[in-house]
């Protein structure tokens, strides 16, 4: 089946400006309120739970739906859900910044995930249909830079904003952004018609889909607090999974299928969503380790902890702005792909062996993880978009969020957990229990023992060889995730390039 051609429009780097923008506030605001619980605290009040859903909220919201947003993208039009997502953005995050209640402020803060889920896959569905395939990736490699550094600067941006204002300010300044957004979509992005008009959103798909990817990402996040084998784990686990099969089998059987599973049978898909899965889980283990690490051996603050991780995003801006489309055009995307993450999987290395008192250590593999992630990341995202039909591009945008989410959950769980076991297990035996549940509250308890000073050189020696640990095991999910990715694209370029002179290769079995 072959591709239908996609018209050049003249303003299409302007369209790629503004649906940066529009990315830009939702990925900033998944990380903005990392260093705003202590402020949500004390200044709303809030307890401790109510701040920490406040934060979450939008996570799962934005996990659960945005797979029904990429569906909905191509059965109401890319521009029409792009429009709408960002006036409810804005609505929603008026209403977080003057909330006098906490449960006003989780209301708004799941309303904002809703819309983010409307967002992320209709920006990735404006840009598959306004650039042809040669400039595609050089589009798609800047949306992914702009989606690394808002994560980046989400921290940043949010303990300036609450230092020099009031936290609300985090919110507050969405409004103005999203109404400017609003109005460049209006103006430059193309209408269009939805893909899919003729059928009818898949209720009952969207359904088994949102209760399936909500549960696996909460099963996922409490991992690092309560273990593999908790009651809140185990229940949440067999939840989703048992909707994930349900989704799979009505899928199967739906005349309109949300999601179409045939297109699972591409190897060229199916590599793309294994590279993009272990592309996410070194990155996000990469950020929260570090970003602990940096917090409790090196005693940097929150904000600082976060200025220090800017080498990261800095090098995915110019791995995936600059390099990823060069390296993909010259070696091809297989090449690219195993040579990006095997970077990214040095990188992790690095941090790995070098001593971790010295932050030279981890700005060099910072720097290599950056790069590596940056140049594989676009393959990534350009092979899974162009294996499906143009008319399946919002569902397509859907799944590829997805695997980020899904891949940044798994990040933080698996390697956060090593974390533990090593951290545990180096400690004296009257912090073991500590170290269990709260790196922080371990690291406290030890600088107030009477005899603090070696206390608290071994606890953080011991949260070390964890970090080590840690790191290596990520760094080889990485390299493997990589190898295998690759060589699947590698055995589809094969195919295509076996096909008979005259004869159009079907790039898309399930279209």
């Amino acid at each position: 089946m072959s591709r239908p051609a996609v018209s050049i429009d003249r303003r299409r780097w302007l369209v790629l400006a503004v649906v940066c923008l529009a990315l830009t506030i939702v990925v900033i605001d998944n990380t903005v309120l990392t260093v705003a619980i202590p402020s949500l605290m004390r200044d709303l009040p809030a307890s401790a739970a109510e701040a920490q859903w406040a934060f979450s909220s939008y996570l799962l919201v934005l996990s659960g739906f945005v797979l029904t947003g990429g569906a909905a993208t191509d059965r109401y039009g890319r521009k029409r859900v792009l429009l709408t997502g960002t006036i409810l953005f804005g609505a929603a995050s008026l209403a977080a910044a003057f909330a006098a209640e906490p449960w006003q402020l989780i209301a708004a803060r799941a309303v904002m995930g809703f819309a983010a889920a409307l967002l992320m896959p209709a920006t990735l569905a404006v840009l598959m249909h306004t650039f042809d395939e040669t400039e595609r990736p050089k589009a798609i490699g800047v949306w992914m830079a702009v989606s690394a550094v808002g994560s980046a600067a989400g921290p940043i941006l949010g303990g300036f904003l609450i230092s020099a204002f009031w936290w609300g300010a985090a919110f507050l300044i969405n409004v103005p952004v999203c109404a400017a957004c609003a109005i460049a979509v209006k103006v430059l992005v193309p209408g269009g018609q939805p893909a899919r008009r003729d059928q009818r959103l898949d209720g009952v798909g969207a359904l088994l889909s949102v209760v399936a990817t909500v549960s696996l990402v909460w099963a996922i996040s409490s991992v690092p607090a309560e273990g593999w084998f908790s009651a809140r784990f185990d229940a949440f686990a067999v939840a989703g999974l048992l909707a994930l099969a349900a989704f799979a089998g009505w899928e199967l059987r739906s005349r309109a299928p949300m999601l179409d599973l045939g297109l699972f049978r591409n190897l060229r898909f199916t590599a793309a969503v294994l590279g993009g899965l272990l592309a996410s889980f070194g990155m996000a283990g990469s950020l929260f380790l570090l970003t602990q690490h940096f917090q409790l051996v090196l005693g940097y603050g929150p904000v600082e902890a976060s200025v220090r991780l800017l080498p990261l995003a800095v090098s995915v801006l110019l791995g995936s702005a600059v390099l990823s489309a060069r390296a993909g055009r010259r070696l091809g995307a297989p090449a690219a792909l195993l040579i990006g993450m095997t970077v990214a999987a040095a990188g992790l290395l690095l941090i790995g062996l070098l001593p971790v008192e010295s932050y030279l250590g981890s700005l060099l593999g910072l720097v290599l993880v950056g790069l590596g992630l940056g140049v594989a990341g676009p393959v990534v995202g350009n092979a899974l978009m162009s294996s499906i039909p143009l008319t399946q591009a919002g569902a397509g945008s859907g799944v590829h969020s997805t695997v980020q989410e899904l891949g940044n959950g798994l990040g933080v769980a698996v390697l956060g957990t090593l974390l533990t076991g090593f951290f545990v297990a180096g400690l004296p035996p009257a912090l073991a229990e500590s170290g269990r549940t709260s790196f922080t509250d371990t690291v406290r308890q030890a600088a107030a023992d009477p005899a603090a000073a070696d206390l608290l050189a071994r606890t953080r020696e011991a949260f070390g060889a964890g970090l080590s640990a840690s790191q290596l095991v990520g760094a080889l999910a990485v390299f493997l995730g990589g190898a295998v990715a690759a060589w699947l694209l590698w055995l589809t370029r094969t195919a295509d390039q076996a096909v008979p002179a005259g004869a159009q290769p079907d790039r898309h079995p399930a279209g």
